[in-house]
């Protein structure tokens, strides 16, 4: 029973921030390659009452600082009041860290990440303290189960980890296939039906930007080949490609391709390609913050934005940016790094507010072999995520696993993500490019 005083909701008497690393596949990319470990951080906020309220968001050595700092201002705060909270944040961080996003695939923004974190943590508790599902706190159910789609990368032998680019024994299934080299279509193939099969996916992304573009498209065709026009295919080589380039191989995949997401960088050239040819662009890329909508509505930068509640500034700001899409005729699907069950709770609970879900969609989840949540791994079934029961997020931290993912943390010795490191470890010298190809 909440012991709250009537018109005053739960304080927040603590804050735990846990940085943790996750085993990472060597995954290739625009900007390189993932490192062995994937890092992420773990935030708990504790009321008065004892209620624990938990988010997940990437992690790495300025975000975990600024969340340090960030504690000073969120205890003593009523869990409801959002809008103060964000005023204070602003006031102390300077509103101009969330608007550059930086050149790299994923996103560097410090402010952003860690509103989504406090956010995420304070709907669990409301959640919890009313005994509704976060969906409710959105607007409600407008689906039981949210699809995703199966992401596909060209990638190097290996699981990440302490076993680097080996392979482990005697494993099966998908197990087995996440840790196969695939750096050609024959190999995204193989990849593709594993995944399918395991998760029931209805829909396949590849990540490209790795290799030359004719490979890629190459391999696109070998999807579309293998699994029919029923398939969906989506295709995002990262903002890396000439705009003569996106053009060629833009204009040659329009038979086959639900959608194609970044293939160039900016606003200014993805408008002039969307009127080019004929299949809608997505980004998650050009268009990333709410100061960037009206230069993208007044160019026509893109069909679809991959909205991403950890660097949109959370779940209700999420809601709102489907409503700005509604109005300005853009589609709205999700974005995804690695991550684990707390994550994809988030995704899901948001997924299934959302109006419309026209696209499945993105998850990094089959590529990670760990949990932090009790219960283990989050199922799929015929590639959707059924919304969690309990009350919040509905999922509970498992303890044991997180002391163990910390400790994988401090031994790892990584402090940020910088995959063009770990590229220049199996080709030295390699230097990321924004434009390639």
């Amino acid at each position: 029973m909440n012991k709250n005083t009537a018109g005053r909701g739960p304080i927040i008497k603590e804050m735990i921030i846990t940085p943790i690393a996750i085993k990472d596949p060597p995954l290739l990319n625009a900007a390189g390659l993932h490192a062995p470990y994937a890092l992420r951080t773990i935030v708990e906020l504790v009321t008065e009452d004892g209620i624990v309220g938990i988010s997940e968001i990437p992690g790495n050595d300025a975000i975990n600082s600024s969340l340090a700092e960030a504690a000073k201002i969120i205890i003593g705060r009523d869990v409801y009041q959002f809008g103060k909270l964000q005023q204070a944040l602003n006031a102390h961080f300077g509103t101009d860290t969330s608007k550059d996003r930086g050149d790299a695939p994923w996103d560097q923004r410090k402010l952003v990440h860690v509103f989504s974190a406090l956010e995420v943590a304070c709907l669990d508790i409301i959640g919890k303290v009313v005994n509704r599902p976060i969906v409710d706190l959105l607007g409600g159910k407008m689906r039981d189960a949210v699809p995703f789609a199966a992401y596909l990368f060209f990638k190097y032998e290996g699981a990440g980890g302490e076993l680097g680019f080996g392979k482990a024994p005697n494993a099966s299934g998908w197990d087995a296939a996440r840790q196969e080299a695939a750096i050609d279509p024959k190999g995204i193939v193989a990849q593709a039906k594993a995944m399918c099969k395991n998760y029931g996916f209805q829909s396949i992304k590849l990540k490209g930007g790795a290799f030359e573009p004719e490979l890629e498209v190459d391999a696109m065709f070998s999807l579309h080949k293998e699994f029919g026009e029923d398939m969906p295919l989506r295709f995002d080589p990262n903002a890396i490609w000439k705009p003569e380039t996106a053009l060629k191989y833009g204009k040659k995949m329009v038979p086959i391709l639900e959608y194609l997401e970044d293939p160039v960088r900016g606003q200014e050239e993805m408008a002039k390609l969307r009127k080019l040819i004929k299949t809608p662009l997505a980004t998650n890329m050009c268009t990333t913050s709410f100061d960037e909508i009206p230069s993208s509505i007044r160019l026509g930068a893109e069909d679809i934005i991959l909205s991403d509640h950890h660097f949109w500034g959370g779940l209700k700001a999420s809601m709102e940016l489907a409503k700005l899409c509604s109005t300005f005729d853009r589609k709205l699907s999700m974005h995804s790094n690695s991550h684990l069950g707390i994550s994809l709770a988030a995704m899901v609970h948001l997924g299934a507010a959302l109006p419309e879900v026209p696209y499945a969609l993105d998850t990094h989840y089959p590529w990670q072999s760990e949990e932090v949540i009790l219960g283990g791994s989050i199922s799929f079934e015929n590639g959707a995520v059924e919304v969690p029961k309990g009350p919040g997020l509905g999922v509970e931290l498992d303890r044991e696993a997180l002391k163990v993912l910390h400790q994988q943390y401090l031994d790892c010795g990584l402090s940020k993500r910088d995959d063009q490191i770990e590229m220049r470890k199996v080709q030295p010298g390699w230097t990321f490019q924004k434009v390639r190809w």
